[in-house]
């Protein structure tokens, strides 16, 4: 039986199912959105959650595009799909609308003149599209000289400002009907805008376009906007009585932007890929969406597609290559001793409790650390265990929702961790270690761990990792070395002089422990399984000649640190 392809990063509907491809049905989200009425709905969503596709699988069921052929050919689309069974009420439906489809994708730019050209080459896009109805008599010729000039790029900027709402009266003059707008990814150009410095700029634009397309609009039947927030301080949408918003909180449409448990399981019983279930669980599940448990699109598709050419191939963190991680990087940057606190409660598995704030703003984005953590959670790095109502104010109980995003945090701190050891002295810890000065290399370790976030679950391979940081970038001709074959086992880290035989190493030997009192009893232990291993056994055939051996004991932010010196030439 030879498999359906499977497509990566196609978000156009035609394109996906009429290559043959395989699709996740979602064609019940039309049948939910008639059966609403709502006339402008916005779907906040996380990046990479299918937005896109669900945007393009409306424009193709609702649009008439003119041509009769082309309008069969798009209906042909939807044969066999869940929307063909749900009764002549939704696909009397099909192929009646004229529909503006804008994605606001490509004004991801450093600065608003640039962010507004693409912009305004989006726009002109889209009429080009609708260019058949210059033709209709019904049309002044002011009206297709304005027309025409935004298609050329040389409209006033009010022109541009206004365009949704022109392009909707025009297609209802020359078609006789009201037009859908859809609207994807609206808060991308203000993302972009708030990092590179022109944010008012930005929102002052997007306003005015969205103000006219959908506030008092004759020409308007319904809208679909999406976008990872609901930024409604901003005033993109003021006076917008009409918004129907359905954010993550929100109990409708939760099933349509994800896959469900059972989407994955078809999908990985389709190809052949049972047995990895529990991989894509751990990785890709625990997104809820109102009541929805959901796994994220894009990485359950790039580790199938991983599978089907290697079925031993491991997951990975794919989606912190597509999605925007710096509010990560900044909370991690900026974390004071609270913050750090809550991000090892999360790293460890557990949740911390924060009020929601549903309209969050860019700008408002460091005002707290409450809207950091909101932040996080509407964009996808958190997920919702628990909802209460305490003091008059919605609190949400926050874990981190897999192996994947978790990934990204420790990736993140890994780089925030080497960023600061560049900055620090560590000439002190260094001596210390090279010259067996335990009490010193003890309160220096202690001094770092303070300051530092750890993952505790992670055990041994964080301190590991942690004292392998600090020690990677010793200079004067140190290497530090780890995990080894030596002796009659592996050393954790060995720190020698690259060429002089003569200058003195360090084997380190660590240990995690659950309980205080045991920190000395721990960093003894270290300290003498170095002896009975034989750990220097390598460096004696090499010729160094003088070795310290270092037993460290860790608990949490706290370390004891036992130091012994041996002549490396002596036999154990």
């Amino acid at each position: 039986m030879r498999h359906r392809p499977l497509s990566i990063g196609t978000d156009d509907f035609k394109k996906l199912v009429g290559d043959g491809c395989y699709y996740v049905d979602k064609t019940l989200l039309i049948k939910e959105i008639l059966d609403r009425k709502s006339e402008a709905t916005l779907f906040t969503r996380p990046r990479r959650f299918g937005k896109t596709l669900n945007l393009s699988m409306l424009r193709y069921f609702f649009e008439d595009t003119g041509d009769d052929a082309r309008n069969r050919e798009n209906a042909g689309l939807f044969e066999g799909m869940k929307i063909a069974d749900a009764g002549e009420i939704y696909t009397s439906q099909m192929q009646k609308y004229p529909v503006i489809f804008l994605t606001l994708k490509s004004a991801k730019q450093d600065n608003a003149e640039m962010a507004y050209m693409m912009l305004k080459k989006a726009v002109a896009e889209e009429f080009s599209r609708h260019s058949r109805i210059l033709q209709s008599d019904s049309l002044s010729d002011a009206e297709k000289e304005r027309f025409q000039s935004i298609v050329d790029l040389k409209a006033e900027r009010a022109h541009y400002a206004d365009a949704l709402k022109f392009l909707s009266a025009c297609l209802q003059k020359a078609c006789g009907r009201r037009s859908i707008i859809l609207l994807d990814e609206y808060d991308v150009p203000l993302e972009s805008a708030y990092y590179g410095g022109s944010y008012d700029e930005t929102v002052m634009f997007i306003r005015s376009l969205f103000e006219s397309a959908l506030k008092s609009n004759p020409h308007l039947q319904f809208a679909v906007i999406t976008g990872c927030l609901r930024i409604s301080r901003e005033s993109i949408f003021t006076g917008l009585n009409n918004l129907d918003v359905v954010s993550l909180l929100d109990r409708r449409y939760g099933e349509y932007f994800g896959f469900t448990e059972d989407e994955v399981r078809d999908m990985m019983e389709y190809y052949g890929n049972e047995s990895r279930f529990s991989d894509i669980r751990q990785w890709y599940d625990g997104y809820r969406f109102g009541t929805a448990e959901v796994y994220n699109p894009w990485s359950v598709i790039k580790f199938q597609s991983d599978l089907q050419a290697d079925p031993q191939a491991f997951p990975k963190p794919y989606w912190s290559n597509t999605s925007s991680n710096s509010i990560v990087r900044d909370l991690i940057r900026d974390a004071d001793e609270e913050t750090r606190e809550e991000l090892e409660t999360l790293l460890a598995g557990g949740t911390i409790r924060k009020p929601v704030h549903e309209d969050i703003t860019y700008a408002d984005i460091r005002k707290n650390k409450e809207n950091l953590w909101n932040f996080l959670f509407f964009t996808g790095y958190l997920k919702k265990t628990g909802e209460i109502m305490e003091q008059r104010r919605i609190q949400l109980d926050l874990t981190i929702p897999n192996l994947e995003v978790r990934s990204i945090y420790e990736e993140k701190i890994r780089g925030w961790f080497e960023e600061e050891i560049e900055k620090k002295d560590l000439g002190v810890l260094q001596h210390a270690l090279l010259s067996g000065e335990a009490e010193t290399a003890e309160e220096e370790l202690r001094k770092l761990l303070a300051e530092t976030i750890s993952y505790l679950d992670s055990g041994e391979a964080f301190y590991h990792g942690f004292l392998l940081g600090v020690l990677t970038n010793m200079g004067g001709g140190y290497l530090a070395k780890s995990n080894r074959e030596a002796g009659n086992g592996r050393y954790d880290i060995c720190v020698y002089h690259r060429s002089d035989y003569r200058k003195p190493a360090v084997i380190i030997e660590l240990k995690v422990t659950k309980q205080a009192r045991r920190l000395e009893d721990c960093a003894r232990e270290a300290l003498e399984q170095i002896a009975a291993r034989n750990y220097d056994a390598w460096l004696r055939e090499l010729g160094y000649e003088e070795c310290w051996h270092a037993g460290i004991g860790f608990f949490r932010k706290n370390c004891a640190v036992k130091m012994e010196k041996k002549n490396v030439g002596e036999p154990v």
